[in-house]
C-alpha cells in the first residue's frame, strides 16, 4: 500500500512564527508564558510545555508581574495589552500579520461606523482566540456572525461594515454576503470585505486534488481546530473515505480494507512531525 504525506501541509506562516518565537526564548531563559494554547493541536502543546511553555489564561496576569508572556498567533484584544503595561509584564508579540492587519482594519471601520451610527459584522466562531482579538478592536461591540443565515442581530436599516475571521469558508463567507444583501434597501450602504487568508483558500484547493488522488485520506488535527474541521469537511465532500485524527493512536485498521494508496494531511495547526508519525505507525500496521 501506498502512503503519501501532503507535501503542502503543515503549519501556516503565523504559527511558524509564533512557536519559532516560543523556541527562541525556550532555548535560552528554559521558560515561558502563553495565553492560552499556542496551537490548536495538544500533541505540539505537550511537545512545547516539555520544553518549558507554560499555559496561561487572562486570569493569570495579575500573578505574573514582570514575567515574559508570549501572544500567540490569534492575536489579542487591546484591553491585553493595557493590562500587561499596567502589571509590567513584558509582552512578546507573535501576531500573524495578515491577524494583525486586519486588527486594524476593523479599528479603522469601527472608528468610522462610530461617526455615521453604523455596525462592525464579523464571520467568525464566537469565542474562537482570534475572533475574541477582532472584536477587541470595536470596544465589545461587533456582531459576530457564526453562519451565513445568522443576520438576526444585524440592522439592516444601518450602514453595514462585514469582515471575516482569517480562517473561515471562502464559500460560506460568500453566501453570508448574499444573503445580507438580500435583506439590504436600495442603496444601503454596505461594505464587505475580502479578509480570509489565502493560505486557508488555496489549502482547500490544493487539498481536493490530493484527496481525490489516493482511496484513503487520513486527515490529523486538533480537535479544537476551525480550521482543522473546515479542512476536514471539504475533505470529506470529495473522498468519503476521509478520516479525521488526532494522532497515530486514532488508526482503525478497518479503513484501510482494499484501499491501495493512502494520503496523510492536516490543518494549517498540525506539524509536519506529528503526520510523519502517522505514516510509520500506518507502515508497521499494515
Amino acid at each position: 500500500m501506498e502512503i503519501r504525506i501532503d507535501e503542502n501541509a503543515g503549519y501556516c506562516f503565523g504559527v511558524v512564527k509564533a512557536i519559532g518565537a516560543a523556541e527562541e526564548e525556550l532555548s535560552r531563559d528554559g521558560s515561558l508564558y502563553c495565553l492560552g494554547d499556542i496551537v490548536h493541536n495538544s500533541a505540539e502543546v505537550e511537545r512545547l510545555r516539555r520544553l518549558g511553555l507554560v499555559v496561561i489564561d487572562h486570569g493569570h496576569l495579575p500573578e505574573l508581574l514582570g514575567s515574559k508572556v508570549l501572544i500567540r498567533a490569534h492575536g489579542e484584544p487591546p484591553e491585553t495589552y493595557r493590562t500587561a503595561e499596567r502589571l509590567g509584564i513584558r509582552l512578546i508579540d507573535a501576531t500573524c500579520p495578515i491577524v494583525l492587519a486586519l486588527q486594524q482594519r476593523i479599528r479603522k471601520g469601527y472608528d468610522e461606523m462610530q461617526r455615521i451610527g453604523g455596525q462592525i459584522v464579523i464571520f467568525g466562531k464566537p469565542g474562537h482566540a482570534e475572533v475574541v482579538g477582532l472584536t477587541g478592536q470595536t470596544d465589545g461591540t461587533a456582531i459576530i456572525a457564526s453562519r451565513p443565515d445568522d443576520l438576526a442581530a444585524i440592522d439592516f436599516s444601518r450602514p453595514i461594515r462585514l469582515y471575516s475571521q482569517t480562517t473561515k469558508s471562502r464559500e460560506e463567507y460568500q453566501q453570508l454576503i448574499a444573503n445580507i444583501n438580500a435583506r439590504l434597501a436600495p442603496g444601503a450602504d454596505f461594505v464587505a470585505y475580502d479578509t480570509i487568508c489565502n493560505r486557508v483558500a488555496n489549502r482547500a484547493r490544493e487539498l481536493e486534488s490530493f484527496a481525490r488522488s489516493v482511496d484513503v485520506l487520513l486527515f490529523v488535527a486538533g480537535a479544537n481546530s476551525s480550521n482543522g474541521h473546515y479542512l476536514y469537511e471539504y475533505c470529506r465532500k470529495v473522498q468519503p473515505r476521509t478520516h479525521f485524527i488526532a494522532d497515530a493512536a486514532d488508526l482503525e485498521p478497518a479503513w484501510f480494507a482494499g484501499a491501495g494508496s493512502v494520503g496523510i494531511s492536516g490543518a494549517t495547526s498540525t506539524p509536519r512531525w506529528l503526520m510523519e508519525q502517522v505514516a510509520v505507525q500506518l507502515r508497521d500496521m499494515c
